[in-house]
């Protein structure tokens, strides 16, 4: 999977390198590359925003630059064109795993009071928006879409069980976790974890998945069949 990111700070995604994205990225797992939209700006002094038509407080960034280097990374339209906006679908787990079928993605990050019309209408697929509040600009969203999606691409992480069984995955939010040592500060690790029996590890990392869900996002359980969330029962052995 590619990611291509048109920004006027490209300086933001240096975090990148880090952590294990960086090493999926450093082993050709996925790519990003940044684009900076001043360079594709006709102006002297490489601007790319203007003061916006009808008033208002702030700047606007202007089409010509934002359509010019589209045209340039993405000129037969192979990727999924994505603005980063306040005004977009809220990212979501189902929005992530659809996303990263994608073999390319355009991020466009906007800045300033947000991006001339007529480059959405003319060459964006859609708007996707990291939750309900507003920031100085699309960066860091880009980061997260990117994070979240870079997830499931094959290799990136050790294990296929680590976005099978995270929060979101399965409709609920993700048990708690435990590792050593076994007691800390008087507390200790809940005795199931400890005996060995898989059965009764589901069972109580499900019911923990529930009781969690139903606490801290109720809305995420309405509606929704309770019986997928039985546990398999133990299977009976035949004397």
């Amino acid at each position: 999977m590619k990611f291509d990111v048109l920004t006027v700070f490209p300086g933001y995604f240096s975090v990148l390198g880090e952590s294990v994205l960086g090493k999926a990225i450093e082993s050709g797992k996925f790519s990003v590359q940044t684009h900076n939209v001043r360079d594709y700006s006709t102006d002297k002094h490489h601007r790319t925003d203007d003061v916006p038509y009808g008033g208002g407080a702030g700047m606007v960034m202007t089409p010509d630059p934002i359509m010019r280097a589209i045209e340039d990374v993405d000129p037969l339209h192979e990727a999924r064109r994505i603005y980063l906006s306040p005004k977009g679908s809220v990212l979501c787990q189902s929005k992530v795993e659809s996303l990263a079928k994608e073999d390319r993605i355009l991020l466009l990050c906007g800045d300033y009071e947000g991006v001339d019309q007529r480059a959405l209408d003319l060459a964006i697929d859609e708007e996707i928006s990291i939750g309900d509040y507003v920031l100085t600009g699309g960066e860091l969203p880009a980061l997260v879409l990117i994070n979240a999606v870079a997830r499931y691409v094959d290799g990136v992480l050790g294990s296929d069980e680590s976005t099978g069984e995270e929060s979101f995955s399965n409709g609920l939010l993700e048990y708690p976790h435990y590792t050593r040592p076994e007691v800390y500060r008087g507390v200790a690790v809940p005795s199931v974890l400890l005996g060995g029996n898989h059965h009764d590890i589901a069972e109580w990392r499900l019911n923990r998945s529930l009781e969690i869900t139903q606490a801290r996002r109720p809305d995420l359980l309405v509606g929704k069949d309770m019986t997928q969330y039985m546990p398999v029962k133990k299977r009976k052995h035949r004397k």
